[in-house]
């Protein structure tokens, strides 16, 4: 009997458990919300806001108000400093850092011992459990499983707190016993130069029997690239023949599903995306022949939404999860046994279900083009690049937009830098099919396009090779977690990659 096939009897009582997500989601979530305030009543923030009054939603919703992170940002640094029983009772030592704010360079998000457990262990534990039950003849378990993780480092000088991208965290605390099953060797997948590690990574792996991927499809696929350089060999499974699973998140997987095919070339090839942030673990694909993920309810996160069209406006309406419906895009808040209460996270979702709870993460609450009322998403720029590809025969690296308010003729228009791994037919052809594309998804995008008026046809410019990655560098975010920022309203990224790139700036860049 192979070694997966006995590890898998452990996942039964999981497997079996997971059923109520189905049969009792609303329940599971209310379970959810006794143990929070029951936790938060120990806590500064809960006698502030009378934890121990919350009788119900209502409640809970009354006494706590919503928050970014700029509320809560003091009391998370006197946590930092190592204060005790402020947003969570007992003393929080690890913090992972994530993007900045308009007014910080980073957030620091704690991640509380219970919440390490409960919630973003458990999702690895539940992504494991369901891909074994779609797969009842994997041998997962008979090889090694490369996982990626950033970096961390000492939090104030505190004995024993440090902060770090969450995968670091994630890595520091793991169970010794997983280490018997991952690569590569902590001291390598910890190293911050990640051009040092992705060399590292792929010279420690290339002779091992890898059966499993974990991580960025973005930094992954820089880390494959450079196992076929050193291997010689064009294809994944060529260096590794039993690779079953990647298991991705982050970012979305479309722009580089066609890459990883091309070197990955195996039939029974599975991809698995799921929903890990530095705030939490969120959602599972637990379908593969659906693209939308599970809600995972029963880890100590606790749901609301706010319906995107209301999102800013000085009173919106807040929902919880029994009040969403599906096909509308929310902007989704969460409360955490990490101490985080009514946190407005910045994603954005939208339900395909609600029995099961199963949705699509849409875009980012800052991450959208409203220069003219378009209102371009993620999900639009996402689905009309994968049109453009599919007729151009293009593949999509990387890319960012943003506006063009008024150039020198006093044109207004999308301007898209956009790194390619394989080019298009006709840059023309590209931008056109993307234009077209996303007037088809869009009707408010469709309206402003009307006759040229408002918006005209949108810029495609294409990015040297290595651009993003140039960017990163610079900014010191290469590798980790770190994203690019896709859709802005704000020019400040496009243009310094533009200067990067060796184009002028967008009044200089005229059609």
């Amino acid at each position: 009997m192979s070694l997966t096939r006995i590890a898998s009897m452990a996942f039964l009582p999981r497997q079996k458990s997971l059923e109520k997500h189905f049969t009792t989601p609303d329940e599971l979530q209310e379970r959810v919300l006794r143990y929070l305030i029951s936790k938060g009543k120990n806590t500064e923030y809960g006698a502030s806001h009378h934890f121990d009054e919350i009788r119900t939603y209502t409640d809970f919703a009354a006494n706590i108000p919503v928050n970014t992170y700029e509320e809560l940002k003091g009391d998370i640094d006197r946590m930092r400093h190592g204060e005790k029983n402020v947003l969570w009772p007992g003393t929080v030592k690890w913090y992972a850092k994530s993007s900045g704010t308009t007014n910080d360079k980073s957030k620091f998000i704690p991640v509380s011992a219970d919440g390490l457990k409960n919630i973003h262990y458990q999702g690895g534990t539940d992504v494991v459990a369901m891909y074994l039950q779609n797969n009842p003849n994997s041998r997962l378990f008979d090889g090694k499983g490369l996982i990626l993780g950033g970096s961390h480092s000492p939090n104030y000088n505190l004995s024993g707190s440090l902060v770090g991208d969450l995968s670091a965290i994630l890595i520091e605390n793991i169970n010794p016993l997983v280490n018997l099953v991952r690569v590569p060797q902590k001291k390598t997948a910890l190293l911050s130069d990640f051009e040092v590690k992705r060399d590292l990574i792929a010279r420690e792996t290339m002779h091992k029997n890898v059966t499993n991927l974990s991580g960025v499809p973005s930094w992954m696929m820089s880390v494959l690239v450079r196992v076929l350089e050193l291997t010689g060999k064009q294809h994944i499974n060529e260096v590794w023949p039993n690779l079953e699973v990647f298991f991705h998140g982050g970012i979305a997987f479309t722009p580089y599903r066609k890459q990883y095919e091309q070197i990955i070339t195996s039939p029974g090839m599975h991809y698995m995306e799921t929903y890990n942030a530095s705030e939490g673990f969120f959602g599972i694909q637990n379908d593969p022949s659906d693209p939308s993920m599970l809600l995972m309810l029963d880890y100590g996160v606790y749901y609301e939404f706010i319906p995107m069209d209301e999102f800013g406006t000085d009173r919106p309406t807040v929902l919880p999860l029994s009040g969403v419906e599906v096909g509308r895009n929310y902007a989704m808040l969460i409360s955490t046994s990490c101490g985080l209460w009514r946190y407005l996270i910045g994603d954005t979702v939208q339900f395909t279900s609600t029995r099961p709870y199963k949705f699509v993460i849409t875009g980012r609450t800052k991450y959208f083009i409203n220069a003219f009322g378009e209102e371009l998403i993620m999900d639009n720029a996402e689905k009309g690049l994968q049109y453009a590809c599919e007729q151009t025969g293009a593949q999509v690296s990387e890319y960012t937009a943003a506006p063009v308010y008024m150039d020198a003729r006093a044109k207004c228009r999308h301007q898209w830098l956009i790194e390619f791994s394989r080019q298009p037919d006709s840059l023309d052809h590209f931008a056109h099919a993307l234009d077209e594309r996303l007037q088809q998804l869009n009707s408010d995008y469709e309206a402003k396009r009307f006759h040229d008026i408002t918006l005209q046809h949108l810029e495609v410019i294409e990015a040297r090779q290595g651009l993003f990655n140039d960017w990163l560098k610079a900014k010191g975010k290469l590798g980790g977690q770190h994203k690019v920022p896709r859709l802005s309203n704000s020019r400040k990224n496009l243009d310094e990659l533009l200067q990067l790139n060796g184009n002028n700036k967008s009044n200089d860049n005229d059609k």
